[in-house]
């Protein structure tokens, strides 16, 4: 008979738990920003795809009706409600639980020219960094869209909205063929807009300043930095790109629930300069 042998159990030592947890933190440490980094890019790629695909349907629809562009927004003028028809989006996004229109794709984005050219696809209209919402009910419903039109596109029912001077100076684009100057691939149709500044469905660049006089810009409405003080953007020649903004002027602190102002001024911010050489162009006498 062969007698058993007791063969004693070693356990680790508190140090070399220590020496694991250490190195399990500095790995973690490691792969974290490159997880962060790698979620971001996916979320840009995202972005820019919804811009692409938007675009080409407001490509394809300005193709079918003889080179007419839609309008950014529909005009307020009691004699001209009928441009709601042919505006891109109608609708104003806000922060009320009691209007459906916040959430409700049906309402408004189903509604659009360009819905059956989108693939009826509610998704593209939106940024998929965007994370802003209406509680209705103790529940955050996201909004329909984080995208506005290029005002100077269509402007407000093909008008200037009846701002005057500085929209009335320039150039009110309704036809594609129309954008020799400052051409497609410089000419902005969509963007990103922050949480509170979006409204109606145009984003209105202030031309104050242009081209020479820096110390006259400023905003009237605030584009996104979704994107790691970036936004999203597409042109009219069809491609999208993300903008890193470079003043910290164009990103203020957010208003939860609220809006920004509309009008405020920014003067030599290099942002500005962009925003207005890929907008319009001054009327011609």
């Amino acid at each position: 008979m062969k007698l058993a042998v007791s063969v004693p159990q070693r356990g680790f030592t508190l140090i070399e738990l220590l020496v694991v947890t250490a190195i399990l933190a500095i790995l973690a440490a490691l792969l974290l920003p490159v997880l962060a980094i790698g979620k971001q890019k996916t979320a840009q790629l995202s972005c820019m795809n919804n811009h692409r695909q938007l675009t080409l349907a407001w490509q394809m629809y300005a193709a079918d009706n003889q080179d007419q562009l839609l309008f950014a927004s529909e005009s307020l003028d009691p004699d001209k409600l009928w441009t709601a028809k042919y505006a891109w989006v109608t609708g104003t996004l806000n922060y009320d639980p009691n209007d459906p229109r916040n959430w409700d794709p049906a309402l408004t984005i189903e509604k659009s020219p360009l819905w059956s050219y989108a693939g009826k696809n509610p998704t593209i209209w939106k940024c998929p960094a965007d994370r802003s919402g209406v509680t209705v009910q103790g529940q955050l419903k996201p909004r329909v869209r984080s995208m506005s039109m290029n005002i100077f596109l269509g402007g407000w029912g093909g008008t200037d909205g009846n701002w005057g001077a500085p929209f009335s100076a320039y150039k009110i684009y309704r036809r594609l063929s129309e954008l020799s100057d400052p051409g497609p691939a410089q000419t902005f149709v969509f963007l990103d807009m922050r949480e509170d500044s979006i409204d109606m469905g145009n984003f209105a660049t202030r031309m104050a300043g242009w081209p020479n006089a820096p110390e006259q810009y400023g905003f009237f409405d605030l584009p996104a930095f979704y994107h790691h003080r970036a936004a999203g953007f597409s042109f009219a020649d069809g491609h999208s790109e993300i903008r890193r903004w470079r003043d910290p002027r164009t990103m203020p602190p957010l208003v939860a629930n609220g809006f920004v102002p509309d009008l405020y001024s920014s003067a030599n911010n290099p942002d500005v300069a962009w925003l207005q050489f890929r907008s319009t162009r001054p009327r011609t006498p």
